[in-house]
């Protein structure tokens, strides 16, 4: 099911990097959040467990080490090395079960331990739990039909009819791996095709294509837990500078909403980053937002880039591509309106880190995530209407 560490995405990688140079003793708690209808029934956990198992047996090769070193500039040769001797270790993850009045019942995982290994586990680990559910509890499909590599090719001419560069951000709920892999080979079969790169390492290998990624909310959920709500952006932004030093200059805007990390996003910082991405909310009303707080700064919004990748179709892509168009560059990250559009209900599933603590010997913190839509707010309650007043203020 994952045949190479490399199937994963790109930000896990440089998120990596940089808990290893900076944070080498903090260590995380990840959550498995089903924030869907979805049901599991007893013997997934079996499966799940072992492919679970079987991820121990993965290791960097020569030949994806030569790759990371030829096409990753900003990985340095000591993360290399250390990848290399890097291995999946299953203890790391407690998968269970609970009923709920039939056999079927609600999917536990978690996730613990040093932060610069669990880090890895989070997309592989989606992956197969929606390829598992889709092979246990709805039955396969077939995927390799004329239908839809045709559905997959007129998605591309209607993107890059307009112009728009698209990236796949497949990988964490695809139906398989084989149809990830199969959409990808459609979109690049069409003429003068949009698609510019994918988040999935293993997959910009086979198809040389670029690999496409900076960071996640939990970069900024660990340093907002850390260093408190209010610092967060700060904190995350310049740590994350220290390592890359302006490689990797896409900066996630919602950990704690766009108007909170706005405060942050100075003169500097603006200059310093190349764009954001989007990932929650109105994504019309949040270009005009980005594009007025550049101009505000006497930045040129048109040296700039955004990034949207906010449960994307063929439709918003062309709807905001036009929208931005001499406005401001944008690019597209789609993921499951490529990779999981093969006639199933994909599953709604995110794992968020929930807990996390700077050395062995320190307590756990929570962690939060606001987000600009209120569906995707993560953390305990208590947890998340301390971090709305300190940060939002009463009113929010």
């Amino acid at each position: 099911m994952i045949t190479s560490i490399l199937d994963n995405d790109l930000y896990k990688f440089t998120m990596q990097q940089a808990v290893h140079r900076l944070y080498p003793w903090a260590e995380a708690e990840y959550t498995f959040i089903n924030r869907g209808d979805a049901t599991f029934s007893p013997w997934f956990v079996e499966r799940l467990q072992e492919s679970i198992e079987q991820m121990e047996s993965l290791h960097l090769s020569e030949r994806e080490a030569d790759y990371l070193r030829k096409t990753c500039h900003f990985l340095s040769p000591v993360y290399i090395d250390f990848l290399q001797s890097y291995c999946f270790n299953s203890a790391e993850v407690s998968v269970s079960h609970f009923p709920s009045g039939t056999d079927n019942g609600t999917l536990s995982v978690t996730i613990k331990g040093p932060w610069y290994r669990t880090i890895l586990w989070e997309v592989p680990l989606m992956a197969m739990i929606s390829s598992l559910y889709f092979r246990e509890e709805v039955g396969s499909r077939n995927t390799e039909t004329k239908e839809l590599t045709q559905r997959n090719q007129a998605k591309a001419h209607a993107i890059s009819a307009v112009g728009a560069q698209l990236v796949d951000f497949g990988t964490r709920r695809r139906y398989t791996r084989l149809n990830q892999r199969k959409v990808i080979q459609d979109l690049l079969s069409v003429e003068g095709s949009p698609l510019i790169g994918t988040s999935n390492v293993a997959f910009a290998q086979e198809f040389n294509i670029k690999p496409i990624g900076t960071h996640a909310h939990e970069w900024f959920m660990f340093h907002g837990a850390v260093h408190g709500y209010r610092m967060a952006n700060e904190m995350a932004l310049t740590a994350w500078s220290d390592v890359y030093h302006g490689d990797l200059g896409i900066a996630l805007t919602d950990t704690y909403t766009t108007d909170v990390f706005l405060q942050s996003f100075d003169s500097v910082r603006a200059r310093l980053f190349d764009g954001v991405r989007h990932d929650s909310g109105d994504p019309f009303a949040f270009a005009d937002k980005i594009i007025k707080h550049y101009r505000e700064l006497g930045i040129d919004p048109h040296s700039k880039t955004i990034v949207f990748s906010d449960s994307l179709n063929t439709e918003k892509v062309v709807e905001l591509q036009r929208y931005c168009a001499g406005k401001i560059k944008v690019s597209f990250g789609v993921g499951t309106h490529l990779s999981n559009d093969v006639g199933v209900k994909p599953l709604n599933i995110v794992i968020k880190m929930t807990a996390c603590r700077t050395h062995p010997n320190n307590p756990w913190l929570p962690t939060v995530k606001l987000s600009d839509s209120p569906g995707k707010h993560t953390g305990q309650k208590t947890d998340l209407a301390l971090c709305v007043r300190t940060v939002c203020g009463p009113a929010y």
